[in-house]
């Protein structure tokens, strides 16, 4: 089945609907920390509490989100993400009335939104198997459907986790930019309110729900070979975190501070459009030799990044970069459904998206020393070396993931 016939599957197996409202789902977690960020800093005129808010918020959302991915593994995703919808919809307006208070209200608050805000892509990537088992079963259980229903999704579903993260911080600019930063928290404590709630209570829903009575009694989530993932994924987060660091330096050194945040975009871009070709990756290439393959990716393209010294130059070693950025991640999700107990994929999909963000703070925060005494060349060190690293938890991982299955 070629990429684009797997695509019309996915479509037909649960209608353009439930994709739309799986990926607007999504969008305010990617609002939030830039709308955060905009807003803080606009009513107390400092960077640094903005900052600092934005900073709460992404960290609260990474470290709750194993626990609500345990709770949707317990009881289903259906009452844990309409909690977290309403709540966390609920939070983001409480922040926009306590944004001008004292700093530390609104960054108090912050941390509240984040701990509450769904992680709608980890969530919806569990989803997809018992959806790829139920449309199998109408064609006599055929594993090779299974398989490559379940690669196009987690393809989609890489390639759309890009494209929000592209999308939301637009969506800020362009809203505080037509009327006020407020007005763009609300937009997203809007869509989630909405698109999340309709996320929670769609049928699909219902299949994560499982019986526990059939659940073993072993199965360890924190297995080498997923710890290796989990590793792998804040990689990817301080990735994330110092080229957007390294580009915010360069533009605003270019007297361009503005268009830093269009520069970091085509990272996603690029992303994007390579997230949706791993579909078509023949099956005989298991996830592991596609995450290394990827890493030794990230590293050759990321490695031109401390020559860079324009924005043009910028924009193109950019844009190369983000097409091993969506292939890595995809492959690292798809591995961890292979080698985690069913009853626990929701803890897992969502501790590898909070590894994540734990690593882009992480990345940030280096990147940013290193570009108060070094510009943007001290900077952009850090994607290079993060990338080495890497590549060597692949190569460790290759090992780990056969032992694990073995």
């Amino acid at each position: 089945m070629s990429a684009v016939a797997a695509y019309r599957e996915l479509l037909r197996i649960v209608g353009p609907a439930y994709v739309l409202v799986a990926f607007l789902g999504r969008v305010p977690l990617a609002m939030s920390q830039m709308g955060t960020l905009v807003l803080v800093s606009d009513a107390t005129d400092r960077y640094a509490y903005g900052g600092a808010a934005a900073g709460v918020l992404a960290v609260a959302n990474a470290v709750g989100a194993p626990f609500w991915g345990t709770l949707a593994d317990r009881h289903g995703q259906r009452g844990t993400v309409l909690v977290q919808s309403l709540a966390g919809a609920a939070a983001l307006v409480a922040l926009v009335a306590v944004a001008d208070a004292t700093p530390w209200v609104p960054v108090a608050v912050s941390g509240l939104a984040g701990l509450f805000i769904p992680q709608v892509g980890p969530l919806a990537r569990v989803r997809w198997r018992p959806i790829a088992e139920g449309a199998a079963a109408g064609r006599g259980n055929d594993p090779a459907y299974r398989r490559t229903v379940v690669d196009a999704a987690f393809s989609y579903e890489g390639a759309a986790d890009e494209a929000s993260f592209v999308l939301g911080p637009a969506l800020i600019g362009v809203l505080a930019f037509v009327g006020e930063p407020s007005v763009a928290l609300l937009v997203g404590a809007g869509l989630l309110a909405v698109f999340g709630t309709l996320f929670a209570v769609h049928p699909t829903a219902a299949l994560t729900k499982v019986d526990r009575s059939a659940v073993p009694a072993t199965g360890r989530l924190l297995v080498p070979a997923f710890v290796l993932l989990v590793l792998a994924q804040a990689w990817v987060g301080v990735l994330f975190g110092s080229v957007q660091t390294g580009t915010t330096a360069l533009t605003t050194a270019a007297g361009e501070p503005g268009v830093a945040g269009l520069v970091h975009a085509v990272l996603g871009v690029g992303s994007v459009a390579a997230g949706l070709t791993m579909a078509a990756v023949p099956e005989r290439i298991g996830y592991a030799t596609r995450s290394l393959v990827a890493a030794v990716a990230l590293l050759v393209l990321a490695t031109p990044l401390p020559a860079v010294d324009t924005i043009t130059q910028l924009v193109v070693v950019v844009l190369f970069l983000g097409l091993a950025v969506a292939p890595y991640m995809i492959s690292n999700f798809a591995l961890a459904g292979q080698i985690v107990p069913e009853h626990r994929i929701g803890a897992a999909m969502t501790l590898l998206a909070g590894a994540t963000g734990i690593g882009y703070a992480l990345g940030s925060s280096v990147a940013g020393r290193l570009a108060d005494a070094h510009g943007h060349t001290g900077a952009f060190v850090v994607p290079v070396a993060t990338a080495v690293l890497a590549v060597l938890t692949a190569f460790a991982g290759q090992r780990a993931s056969r032992r694990s299955r073995a």
